[in-house]
């Protein structure tokens, strides 16, 4: 175990610091490049003079950061190389996520417009990355915890569904400086302490060791760039940067066989989605709003708490919401 510790520490330290280093530069360029935040049709209307002209797709520099370090755990963990099909699933799900991203960010750049793609574009583009990695993956069954295997047909929508709301839900929670990059690194805390309990049999011995050093490359990702993006920003994110996180833990979960853990690590992000369905079926249903502004983090900046606060409350929400599902999910797991 402690083996394990030292290499996950290594991986981490070095996906954290390729980050800052990498991000730095490519700051740098952006600005350059006038690849910077445009007024948006929502979010408080002091956002377009406190934000704009901040470089906006600080998460093209996620995929060589986090590539180098599960590079650098592949060369110097020979445990890793037993298992090349699980390492191909979990690293290809979040790079084609974060090229619809990465699509949706360059259109913004090229028309200097806050809108890329449609919302039906980038919806269909999100089931065209998503479908034939869910029909690779559920090759083998799809276990929402060890055990626990569904039908390849209900893995394959369950997949789909996930995919692609997770990635909008990421989306979405990413309005506020550090919001999306904190929560992304209490989910990936969360998903060590999830490997620790719910990783069982054949799946503890064979995938624990590539699990735990793709956790780590991913929080090293996440904190990296929380120097940069941790108020007040110096970049965002963007839709790409979004696309990995969300497509990262979702892979995490579904090739570990623990798919349910998505529920917990996803909770903030969960939230942050439900309370736009909220909002769309109250305007459109019954011509009245839920919240003042949607998604939520925004309704709270309109009461009156200050970007920060709104911040490290929901970062507090989304760890004590993580660890009360997980809770529940282990007790589960315990009795049945």
């Amino acid at each position: 175990m402690i083996f394990m510790v030292i290499d996950m520490s290594l991986i981490f330290a070095i996906a954290m610091f390729l980050e800052i280093f990498f991000q730095k530069f490519w700051i740098r360029r952006m600005h350059r490049l006038n690849i910077e935040q445009v007024t948006k049709m929502y979010g408080p209307a002091w956002h377009d003079k406190a934000k704009m002209g901040t470089p906006s797709m600080g998460g093209v520099v996620f995929i060589p950061a986090f590539l180098l370090a599960a590079a650098a755990a592949w060369l110097l963990i020979p445990g890793l190389r037993q298992e090349p099909v699980y390492l191909l699933q979990v690293v290809s799900y979040p790079l084609l996520a974060a090229a619809v991203g990465l699509l949706d960010d360059w259109l913004k750049y090229r028309n200097h417009s806050s809108e890329g793609l449609r919302s039906l574009q980038k919806l269909a583009l999100q089931i065209a990355v998503t479908l034939p990695w869910a029909l690779w993956v559920t090759e083998t069954p799809l276990s929402l915890l060890a055990g626990f295997e569904l039908p390849r047909l209900a893995a394959v929508a369950l997949l789909l569904f996930a995919g692609v709301g997770f990635q909008n839900a990421v989306n979405v929670t990413d309005g506020l400086d550090g919001l999306a990059a904190g929560s992304a690194l209490i989910s990936f805390a969360g998903a060590f302490v999830a490997g620790l309990c719910l990783l069982e049999g054949e799946d503890a011995a064979t995938l624990i060791g590539p699990y735990y050093m793709l956790v780590a490359a991913g929080a090293g990702v996440a904190l990296g760039f929380l120097w940069h993006n941790a108020n007040p920003a110096q970049v965002f994110m963007g839709d790409a940067g979004a696309h990995f996180f969300a497509g990262l833990l979702l892979s995490l979960c579904a090739c570990s066989h623990i798919f349910i853990m998505i529920v917990p690590l996803g909770f903030i992000f969960g939230l942050e989605i439900i309370s736009v369905a909220i909002q769309i079926v109250a305007i459109r249903g019954f011509k009245r709003k839920v919240f003042l502004m949607s998604p939520v983090h925004h309704h709270f900046e309109l009461l009156g708490w200050k970007e920060m606060q709104v911040v490290t409350r929901f970062w507090i929400i989304h760890a004590v919401g993580m660890a009360a599902c997980m809770s529940l999910l282990f007790i589960a797991a315990l009795v049945i």
